[in-house]
């Protein structure tokens, strides 16, 4: 087997962890408060992050000499947490999915202004183009429309803003320090707001709740390991998939159907994340010293 095919197997192992947590935390969504899902999801990936840090590098890994960008990448995933949970509840798995998919396109059109990028003109255009295939899947105005789907736009800004962040400080911060303070704020904050909703989980809900924390670090794991194996613009788009889990997922589990729109929207979508994601190789690819 190449590396290559083994990293697009990985990345797909990856997306198929990311599917199910969204699963298992809509399904609990249904009877717990998003903050207590935040909570349980973050206290039981944290100690199996810092495992993993520990058996790539060591301890050392999670050192830093930025704790004030840890802070706010930590309240920003804390934002993107809540608010993707809340859209869960609110919407069907598949629908949910394919506007967060918008996030690298929301990367490419806050990454001028930000990061004072200069952005071509194709990852520009494909970027509202693919704005707009947001727009079907949500809708605005149409008797369709349900606020949810704003939440869940705003959950993609904020990753986007994630994802930034981590484009301007990840050469000089190691990946596992990153992921690690980046889990380690959202559970504190949830800790402190979770009194406020708390709800004794019963039953099958506390293996929802560890299942979560372990699929999360799996996908965590499976993805970073992947971009060892494949190149980035190879691997990257195999995270698309995760929409076929989602449609499968959301038939299987909840009877949801999506409508057209929403296929017609998420291959928009997608068609522009790909775009960019090819544009972004070539570039990468002519970029490279010759010998």
């Amino acid at each position: 087997m190449s590396s290559s095919l083994l990293g697009i197997l990985i990345m797909c192992a990856g997306v198929l962890c990311l599917a199910l947590g969204d699963a298992i935390s809509k399904w609990l969504g249904a009877t717990y408060d998003p903050i207590q899902i935040i909570f349980f999801r973050t206290l039981i990936s944290l100690p199996l992050i810092a495992l993993l840090a520990r058996f790539n590098g060591g301890w050392q890994k999670l050192k830093t000499r930025r704790p004030g960008v840890h802070l706010l990448r930590g309240l920003i995933f804390a934002g993107t947490m809540f608010c993707f949970v809340t859209g869960l509840t609110l919407l069907p798995l598949a629908e949910t999915t394919a506007i967060a998919f918008a996030a690298p396109l929301f990367v490419t059109l806050l990454s001028g202004p930000l990061l004072k990028e200069r952005v071509a003109r194709l990852p520009f255009i494909a970027s509202l183009v693919g704005f707009a295939g947001v727009l079907i899947v949500v809708r605005p105005g149409a008797s369709g429309f349900q606020w949810g789907a704003l939440i869940v736009v705003g959950a993609a800004v904020c990753y986007a803003l994630m994802m930034i962040t981590a484009r301007r400080y990840g050469g000089k911060e190691s990946l596992w320090a990153m992921v690690f303070y980046a889990t380690l704020v959202p559970l504190i904050v949830s800790a402190v707001l979770l009194p406020s909703v708390w709800r004794m989980p019963e039953g099958v809900a506390w293996l929802g709740f560890i299942g979560s924390g372990v699929v999360g670090v799996g996908a965590v794991s499976c993805i970073t390991l992947a971009f060892r194996y494949a190149p980035a613009a190879l691997a990257a788009p195999f995270d698309y998939t995760a929409m076929v889990w989602a449609v499968l997922l959301g038939w299987w589990l909840w009877d949801e159907v999506p409508d057209v729109w929403v296929f017609i929207g998420a291959l928009v979508i997608i068609g522009s994340g790909v775009a960019i994601a090819l544009y972004e190789r070539k570039v990468t690819i002519k970029a490279r010293p010759t010998t």
